[in-house]
């Protein structure tokens, strides 16, 4: 699996910002995250609207890493 990490923050305290992980289960690779991850981060932001995406990656779930 790979997993979409969103770094978001908070619409009103811009300075104020978390990572936010999404697992994908349509993307095997990291390119292919990449390639679709548009879709999923304009949704995320329409059903959180108090927040923005800063920025985001893909990557290979680390050992340890926990989704908020």
């Amino acid at each position: 699996m790979i997993e979409l990490v969103m770094t978001v923050c908070i619409v009103t305290q811009p300075a104020t910002c978390r990572d936010q992980r999404l697992l994908s289960d349509t993307s095997s690779t990291p390119m292919q995250c990449l390639m679709t991850a548009q879709p999923t981060i304009a949704q995320w932001g329409a059903e959180h609207p108090k927040w923005f995406v800063q920025r985001w990656k893909c990557q290979y779930p680390r050992k340890g890493d926990k989704d908020i």
